[in-house]
C-alpha cells in the first residue's frame, strides 16, 4: 500500500467516522447537533427508535462505493436490503449534499444538521427505513427478502448502470432473497447493467444469530459459488485493515464486471457467450460497529443487543448519558465538521458530484427517465362482435398479440413476468417478437421448442417474488413491466403488492419530488371458475380482497367480462401512472359480448347498463325494474345472462334490468376511489328499493364492504365463491357456490315481491335442473352439451313458458 493510498484511506474513514456520528446522532438527538456543549437530557428525544445494528456498515459500503465511483466514473445506486437501516443510507445522502438539495431546511450548516437528526423517526417526519423520502432510494426495507431481484430489474436494458445490493444477513434467511440469488441466470452482459451484491454478515437478527454468519468460511464460499457468484472475503473489525480490505475486493469486483461487460459486447453475439461468473462480496463486521462495547456488564457490539437501540435510556440515566457522549465522541466531530457544521472541503471532496451522486442519480427516481409507452392501436386486435354472446373466444389471446406489438414498438422498456406461465395464461404471441431470457445451457431441442433466447423479453421463473420483485425494479427505474399468474397463487406476492401501494401513496404524499413511473399491471388468469380441472387447491379468488385495503388512489381492479373489454381496459391501465393495476380475466374460451367501442365505453363508466339484455324499458313509459341483475366476471356474466334467459321466457312479465360491474370500485363511492359513481349515479343504476342479485367473480362480502353505505344496500344479495369446489365440471362447480343459472333464477322469485307461489312450479323445475344436471356430470364427466354450448337467445316473451330449462 502507497503512502498515497494510505492517507487516501484516512480520508475515506474520516468521512466514514462522520457518517457513523450522523447515523448515531439521529437516532439520540434532537438539539446539540455538534457537542459544542455538553450532553444533556434535553438533547435527548423522549422516545429513541431506530436501528444501529447494521447502520455503520451499509455508510462503509457506502463510503467505499464513492471511491469506485470517482475512481471509474461510474453509474451506481445503492439498495439497502437489511430492515430499518435507514442511518447507514440517509447519513451518505446528508454528506454528499442530495438531501439537502431536495430538503433545503435540512442544510449542510448546525441549524439544518439539528432538523435532520430530529427528523428521524420522530412523528410527523421519516421512519426508521429507506422509506419513498430517502433520495437515492428504490427499495424499502420495510419487508425483507427483495433486494437482488429489485436490483436486477433496475439493471435490465440499463446496460451502464451497477446496482450495488446490501443484503443483510437476516434478509438472506428469507425465501424470496434465497431465489434471489438466481438472478445472475437472466442478465444479459452485453445489453445489461451488472448487479454487485454484498452480503453483510454481522451476526445476528434481532435477537438471535444469522444461519449464514454461522455457518463455515467454506461452506458458504461453497454456496454463493453454487449459486454462480464469486465471493470476495472482507472480514474483520480494525477499521483500517478493513479499509484497505474492502478497497481491494471493491476493484476486483468493478475489473470483473468491466471485464465481463466489454467482452461480451465487443462479440457481439452474446449467445455464444457463457454465463459468467459474477463478483459479489462477503462483508463481515460486528453488529452495531464502533458501537459501545458494554453496557451494565452485557455486549452490544458485535451481539444482538446492538441490533436497535443499544442504550435504551440515557435521558434518565445519567451513566447512559454519559456512556453516549463518550460514543459521539469517539467519532471526533471536531475534526469532521466546521465551526458553521458544515463537513469539511477535503472530506466533501471525497463524494461524486452531481448525478453520479448515489443520492441524487436519476435511476433513483425513475420517473425523470421514463419514456410514454408507445401503444400501437387497440382496434387492431378487437374482436368481431355481431350480436352479444353467439360466439366464444379466448380473451387473454387479444392481449398477447397487443403485448407482443408493445414490445416491438417500445423494444428497450417493456418487459413481461411470469412464473412458466406465458403460454398456459394464452399469452404466446409475445413469442413472435420475443423469447424467454435465458443465460443458461442450450439443448438441441431447446431451439425450436422452448422458445429461449439470450435476448428475450419474457421473464420467467418459479418464483413469483423474484420476478415481481424484478418489475418492481424496472418500474422504479423508469420502464413499464407486466406480471401474469394464476389466480390462486397470487397470494404469493401479496405482501409485494401491499409494499409497492404503500410506496406509490407515500410518494404521492410525502414525496411529490419522485417523478410518477408507469403502473404495476398484474393479470390474474386461470381463475377460479375455470379450475374445475385442477381441483379445490387452485380455487381462489381472494387477492382482490386486498385491494380494498389500499388506498384508492393507487389501486385499481377489473373485471372485463370478454375479450374486447379486457382490451379496453389494457388500454387505459398500461399508460396511467403511479397506480397498482389488477386485471382478473381468464384465458379460457368464453362468450364475446361487446364490440371494442362499446367495451371502450362500457370501461370509462365502470358499470355498464346492457339494454340488450334488459327488458325494463319495453313499453312507451319507462318502468322500474322488478328486479336487477348485476354481475361481475367472466362466468358470473354468463351465468347471469342465461338465469336472465330463463326468466325472460318462463315469467315473461317480469321486469329486468342487466348491469355489468367491470370497474369494481365504481361500487364505492368518488370519495373513497377515483373509479366511484356518485350516489346519484348508483341509485338511478341499481334504484333505491328493488332485489338486487349481484352475480360475482369473488367472495361475496367484498361486493358487501364496497357497497354497505349505499342506499339499496339492504337489498343487495350477492352471490360468490363460497369455498365449495372440487374436481368438478364448470356449471357443477358454479351451482355448488350458488352462482349458477338456475340458483340465480331461484333467488330472483325468492326476492322479487308477489312472484312466491305464482312462481312455483317455475321454482321447481330450477331446482330439479341442478339435480339433473349434478346427476349427468356424475356420469359422464361434463356438462351437458346445451350448457356447454349456451348461447344469448332472449327468445319472445312466451315462445316457450313451461318447458324445462334444461
Amino acid at each position: 500500500m502507497t503512502r498515497v493510498m494510505a492517507e487516501q484511506l484516512q480520508r475515506l474513514d474520516a468521512w466514514w467516522r462522520a457518517a457513523n456520528y450522523l447515523a448515531v446522532g439521529m437516532i439520540y438527538l434532537q438539539d446539540n447537533p455538534l457537542l459544542s456543549e455538553p450532553l444533556q437530557p434535553a438533547h435527548i428525544k423522549s422516545r429513541l427508535l431506530g436501528h444501529w445494528g447494521s447502520s455503520p456498515g451499509q455508510s462503509f459500503i457506502w463510503a467505499h462505493a464513492n471511491r469506485v465511483i470517482r475512481s471509474h466514473d461510474l453509474d451506481m445506486i445503492y439498495l439497502s436490503g437489511p430492515g430499518h437501516g435507514a442511518p447507514g443510507v440517509l447519513a451518505p445522502t446528508y454528506l454528499d449534499g442530495s438531501y439537502s438539495e431536495i430538503y433545503p431546511d435540512k442544510s449542510t450548516d448546525a441549524a439544518g444538521m439539528q432538523r435532520f437528526l430530529k427528523q428521524f423517526s420522530f412523528p410527523g417526519h421519516i421512519g426508521s427505513h429507506c422509506t419513498p423520502e430517502t433520495p437515492g432510494s428504490i427499495h424499502e426495507g420495510g419487508e425483507l427478502g427483495y433486494v437482488l431481484s429489485h436490483a436486477c430489474g433496475a439493471v435490465f436494458d440499463n446496460p451502464s448502470l451497477i446496482a450495488l445490493a446490501c443484503v443483510g444477513d437476516g434478509e438472506a434467511e428469507t425465501g424470496p432473497l434465497a431465489t434471489s440469488w438466481h438472478i445472475n441466470k437472466f442478465l444479459n452482459p452485453a445489453s445489461d447493467g451488472a448487479v454487485l451484491p454484498v452480503l453483510h454478515l454481522n451476526g445476528y437478527k434481532i435477537a438471535n444469530p444469522t444461519l449464514l454468519a454461522r455457518i463455515p468460511r467454506e461452506e458458504l464460499a461453497s454456496l454463493m459459488r453454487g449459486y454462480g457468484w464469486e465471493p470476495l472475503f472482507v472480514e474483520g473489525s480494525e477499521p483500517m485493515a478493513m479499509h484497505q480490505a474492502m478497497a481491494t475486493a471493491m476493484d476486483s469486483a468493478i475489473n470483473r464486471i468491466q471485464e465481463v461487460q466489454a467482452e461480451a459486447r465487443r462479440s457481439g453475439d452474446p449467445t455464444n457467450v457463457n454465463r459468467p461468473r459474477w463478483p459479489m462480496i462477503v462483508l463481515r463486521s460486528p453488529k452495531g460497529w464502533t458501537g459501545p462495547a458494554e453496557l451494565n456488564g452485557k455486549k452490544l457490539e458485535g451481539f444482538w443487543r446492538s441490533h436497535q437501540v443499544p442504550l435504551p435510556d440515557p435521558k434518565r440515566d445519567p451513566a447512559q448519558l454519559g456512556q453516549l457522549e463518550a460514543w459521539l465522541h469517539s467519532y471526533r466531530p471536531g475534526e469532521l465538521f466546521d465551526e458553521q457544521g458544515s463537513l469539511i472541503p477535503e472530506l466533501r471532496a471525497l463524494s461524486p458530484s452531481g448525478q453520479r451522486r448515489m443520492g441524487s442519480n436519476p435511476h433513483a427516481n425513475g420517473g425523470l427517465l421514463r419514456r410514454r409507452l408507445n401503444l400501437p392501436p387497440v382496434h387492431t386486435y378487437a374482436v368481431p362482435v355481431e350480436q352479444p354472446g353467439q360466439h366464444e373466444a379466448e380473451n387473454t389471446a387479444p392481449l398477447g398479440e397487443l403485448l407482443r406489438d408493445a414490445i416491438a414498438l417500445n423494444p428497450d422498456s417493456v418487459r413481461v413476468f411470469g412464473p412458466d406461465e406465458t403460454a398456459s395464461n394464452r399469452l404466446q404471441a409475445i413469442y413472435e417478437i420475443s423469447k424467454k431470457v435465458w443465460m443458461e445451457e442450450f439443448l438441441p431441442e431447446d431451439l425450436n421448442g422452448s422458445e429461449l433466447s439470450r435476448s428475450g423479453r419474457v421473464v420467467e421463473m418459479l418464483s413469483e417474488h423474484t420476478l415481481v420483485g424484478m418489475m418492481e425494479g424496472y418500474l422504479l427505474t423508469g420502464r413499464h413491466g407486466f406480471f401474469h399468474t394464476y389466480e390462486a397463487f397470487a397470494h404469493v406476492i401479496a405482501s409485494m403488492f401491499n409494499q409497492h401501494a404503500k410506496w406509490l401513496e407515500s410518494c404521492i404524499h410525502h414525496a411529490p419530488w419522485r417523478a410518477p413511473i408507469s403502473p404495476w399491471n398484474c393479470l390474474i388468469s386461470s381463475t377460479v371458475w375455470r379450475q374445475d380441472h385442477n381441483g379445490f387447491t387452485h380455487q381462489d379468488p381472494g387477492f382482490i380482497d386486498l385491494a380494498g385495503n389500499k388506498s384508492g388512489e393507487v389501486v385499481r381492479v377489473y373485471l372485463p367480462a370478454d375479450a374486447n373489454s379486457l382490451l379496453a381496459v389494457a388500454e387505459q391501465a398500461l399508460q396511467e401512472t403511479n397506480v397498482c393495476n389488477i386485471i382478473v380475466s381468464d384465458k379460457q374460451k368464453h362468450l364475446q359480448y361487446l364490440t371494442l367501442e362499446q367495451a371502450r365505453a362500457h370501461v370509462a363508466k365502470g358499470i355498464g347498463l346492457w339494454s340488450w339484455a334488459s327488458n325494463d324499458e319495453c313499453g312507451t313509459e319507462p318502468n322500474e325494474p322488478d328486479v336487477v341483475m348485476a354481475c361481475a366476471g367472466d362466468i358470473p356474466t354468463k351465468e347471469t345472462l342465461a338465469a336472465v334467459e330463463i326468466l325472460r321466457r318462463e315469467i315473461p312479465s317480469l321486469k329486468i334490468r342487466v348491469l355489468n360491474v367491470v370497474k369494481l370500485f365504481a361500487l364505492t363511492t368518488p370519495g373513497e376511489h377515483p373509479h366511484g359513481l356518485s350516489d346519484r349515479d348508483f341509485d338511478s343504476l341499481f334504484t333505491t328499493n328493488r332485489p338486487v342479485i349481484f352475480n360475482f367473480h369473488g367472495y361475496p362480502w367484498l361486493i358487501h364492504r364496497l357497497t354497505y353505505h349505499r342506499t339499496n344496500h339492504v337489498n343487495f344479495h350477492v352471490r360468490g365463491y363460497k369455498e365449495k369446489g372440487n374436481i368438478n365440471t364448470p356449471l357443477e362447480l358454479a351451482m355448488n357456490n350458488q352462482i349458477d343459472r338456475f340458483n340465480l333464477v331461484i333467488d330472483v322469485i325468492d326476492r322479487v315481491a308477489g312472484l312466491g307461489s305464482r312462481a312455483a312450479h317455475v321454482k321447481e323445475r330450477m331446482k330439479e335442473a341442478i339435480l339433473a344436471n349434478r346427476a349427468h356430470a356424475h356420469e359422464h364427466g361434463m356438462d351437458a352439451e346445451d350448457v356447454t354450448n349456451w348461447r344469448w337467445n332472449p327468445l319472445p316473451a312466451a315462445a316457450h313458458a313451461g318447458e324445462s330449462p334444461i
